[in-house]
């Protein structure tokens, strides 16, 4: 076992372990740490605690110290010429005439690099941009591109249902998601309905997918033939997963048919035979950008 904090350096970001070293850290400080990119200004979200070996990062660093009143000003002198570097930016993409879409910007704490976050469908050559933010801040430039979700992830927003975007308020890391999650829940396969904001699969697909996946097992399949504790076999109309009731089309007398609603305890079928989990496949997700690109076209036909 060994010693840590966890850090995060952006709203929602990804947890990085540091040794606390000689300081007594607590959830909710602020510490000052060396990482890949330079000294940095994180904020603790786990306070020391022991963790196994095999989940730390070897060379595991150190906390350099912990943020003074000094070192918060620091950071929001960083937070005001990041905005500051925004606008310039976006000036400088203009005139370079660039087809790429300005994300956000990041001064590291020592300002040593600052790090341009944008958005572009291909390739962007911005090499001529670089040498004009270079001659304007004099420092280190960096432009990542990144793509839907962590755009998404960085500027936030509002899901369908009204709340603040997961991968924005709390998830750390992206989750695995995929069609058959919105299978297993009944859920509409319509793109427009079960994607996000960023217009992928919504993380939130994850949430029930264990319970839905449990409780559809003890269900018979739409379309399966059962028997009933009243000694009939009937065909399965239709189920209701969470209260757990299927509909049965049965024969009764003279050979006419009926839907009658059964609990589950009351039927004897042969179980569903388990499915492999399967994450998020490159193919589903542009099958589904084909069918909402073919519905934006048909609806612009229309108008």
């Amino acid at each position: 076992m060994i010693e840590v904090i966890g850090v995060r350096f952006r709203n929602a970001g990804k947890i990085y372990y540091f040794a606390p070293g000689k300081y007594e850290i607590e959830a909710g400080e602020h510490v000052i740490v060396e990482t890949a990119r330079g000294i940095e200004y994180g904020y603790v979200v786990l306070g020391c605690r022991e963790v196994e070996e095999s989940k730390v990062i070897q060379p595991l660093k150190s906390v350099i110290r912990m943020a003074s009143k000094e070192d918060e000003e620091i950071e929001a002198s960083n937070k005001r010429k990041e905005k500051e570097a925004f606008k310039i930016c976006l000036e400088k993409i203009r005139k370079h005439e660039l087809e790429m879409k300005l994300i956000d910007v990041e001064y590291t704490f020592d300002n040593n690099k600052i790090l341009f976050y944008f958005t572009a469908d291909g390739r962007i050559d911005f090499r001529e941009l670089v040498k004009d933010l270079a001659a304007v801040f004099k420092t280190r430039i960096e432009l990542r591109q990144v793509g839907v979700r962590d755009e998404t992830k960085i500027l936030g927003g509002v899901g369908i249902c009204g709340r603040p975007l997961c991968c924005h308020s709390y998830l750390s890391e992206f989750i695995p998601v995929s069609i058959k999650m919105a299978k297993e829940q009944n859920l509409s396969l319509n793109p427009t309905k079960i994607s996000g904001v960023c217009g992928r699969l919504m993380c939130c697909l994850k949430n029930e997918e264990e319970t839905y996946e449990y409780l559809n097992s003890k269900l018979p399949g739409i379309g399966d033939y059962v028997t009933t504790d009243d000694n009939l076999r009937g065909e399965v109309h239709s189920v209701n997963v969470l209260r757990q009731l299927v509909k049965v089309v049965v024969t009764v007398e003279k050979d006419e048919k009926e839907i009658r609603e059964y609990k589950v305890e009351q039927l004897r079928f042969k179980p569903r035979k388990k499915k492999e989990k399967v994450h998020v496949q490159d193919d589903e997700l542009k099958k589904l950008e084909a069918l909402e690109k073919r519905d934006r076209k048909s609806k612009l036909g229309e108008g």
